[in-house]
């Protein structure tokens, strides 16, 4: 039995511990602190006035209008933008291919944390926001429901991805037990994920195509399930590209040389995978194109602006991709992939309220509304500083301790001698 003392003690650790990972890590008066801050108190006060005084003080959504910018761009946009992590844990955990291993729990904390903050925004969206839980409760199941299948995904992939992260929160808080458990939890988190995303990502393109009746031919055809996951595969690539980018500029005290000189190696890689789904995704729009027989709203406005999404957006980036990997020119391949993320939320945001409802007059449109704006901008600022601050912390970036190398390295050399075993057996036989 414990004495009192040693509980004590440990209590004294583990406060100690506490506040010092709360201090700050850097300058705190920085250029991008300087501008977030006073964004993310607005809209942390907008957030409180719009769940106390209601939907309509806050937005610009109407009848018409139902669904505005934080259902196109945080969730939509944000969902699509997390699609990195499922890409790459496959190809890390599944297709074993460890050049991609630097960056992979940076980019399954960055998915993990767009699920927490982006999924927030339904919330927000929700007029009765108070029964957020329904989905989850039982209360009136609506098992027919896109919703209710997109949120439970939603519930289950955050689950998933946090068992994925979980191994860098044990060495971080050094539980060596739990973390070797944790760590053979990895796989099978893995493939439950990538399961889940295949499936939430179509099924966010399925609740678009209930509008039907209110979509531009030019974008509606019943293969937006499949434009939709196929999409958030060069989204979230981009997405991880930019990240590289920039965690290799104010990460880069903390990255180990080895791994930052593999960087452009990896970026080079995932500009190729860029360039190869949005060549498909092309080929698939082209084909719905030519099917729905469409050619004479080419020569419409929204044909014109239909072209600049296509062309502009998917088409030329996919050879600067090409282009930038042929020739490993890194600045060529982080400009595609700006571009293609700008194409990504211009796509979204024509399923939601562009291409939706294009005959009502201008007047008459949705235009958020700055309280929309202000809000959206703050849960994507507090994902930023969420990762920023876990990353100063945890082994994201920089290395695992000495102990959990020496114990994955042990894990490796059990399961070396298992299959060596099994070879054996089957040769005998």
């Amino acid at each position: 039995m414990k004495s009192p003392s040693r509980k004590t003690g440990k209590i004294a650790q583990a406060v100690a511990f506490a506040l010092g990972e709360l201090k700050p890590r850097g300058r705190l008066f920085t250029p991008f602190n300087v501008i977030s801050a006073p964004i993310m108190l607005l809209g942390a006060g907008l957030i409180i006035y719009r769940l106390i005084m209601g939907l309509g003080a806050v937005t610009n959504a109407s009848d018409d209008f139902p669904w505005g910018i934080w259902i196109s761009f945080n969730v939509m946009t944000g969902v699509a933008f997390a699609g990195g992590a499922y890409v790459l844990t496959f190809v890390v955990y599944i297709l074993r291919s460890e050049k991609y291993h630097p960056i992979i729990r940076a980019t399954v904390l960055n998915g993990f944390l767009a699920y927490v903050f982006y999924a927030s925004a339904i919330f927000f969206d929700l007029g009765r926001w108070w029964n957020i839980a329904n989905p989850l409760i039982g209360n009136k199941f609506g098992v027919n429901s896109v919703l209710f299948l997109v949120a439970w995904h939603f519930l289950l992939y955050m689950i998933a991805q946090l068992i994925e992260f979980s191994p860098a929160i044990a060495e971080w808080l050094g539980l060596r037990k739990i973390r070797k458990t944790l760590t053979s939890l990895t796989l099978g988190a893995v493939i439950f994920g990538v399961t889940l995303s295949t499936l939430h990502q179509s099924g966010l393109g399925a609740l678009v195509m209930m509008a039907q009746p209110n979509m531009h031919p030019l974008w509606y055809t019943e293969f937006i399930p499949i434009l939709f996951f196929v999409s958030s595969i060069f989204a979230g690539l981009s997405v991880v590209i930019v990240q590289t980018a920039m965690c290799g500029k104010v990460f880069r005290d903390q990255i180990d040389k080895h791994h930052l000189a593999s960087y452009d190696s990896i970026v080079t890689g995932l500009a190729m995978g860029c360039a190869g789904t949005m060549f498909g995704y092309f080929f698939l729009k082209s084909l719905v194109f030519i099917h729905g027989n469409h050619w004479k709203l080419l020569n419409t406005p929204m044909g014109y602006w239909y072209l600049v999404e296509v062309i502009g957006f998917v088409l030329i980036p996919c050879f600067m991709f090409l282009q930038g990997a042929r020739h490993r020119n890194l600045v060529t391949i982080r400009i595609a992939a700006v571009v293609t993320m700008l194409g990504i939320i211009i796509n979204r945001f024509n399923y939601v309220f562009i291409a939706y409802k294009w005959y009502i007059p201008l007047n008459e449109r949705y235009i958020p509304h700055w309280m929309e704006v202000t809000i959206a901008l703050t849960i994507v600022l507090a994902d930023i500083w969420a990762f920023r601050w876990i990353a100063n912390r945890m082994p994201v970036l920089r290395k695992s301790p000495q102990w959990a190398i020496e114990q994955d390295s042990g894990e490796e050399e059990a399961d070396d001698k298992v299959i060596a075993i099994a070879s054996r057996m089957g040769g005998r036989s």
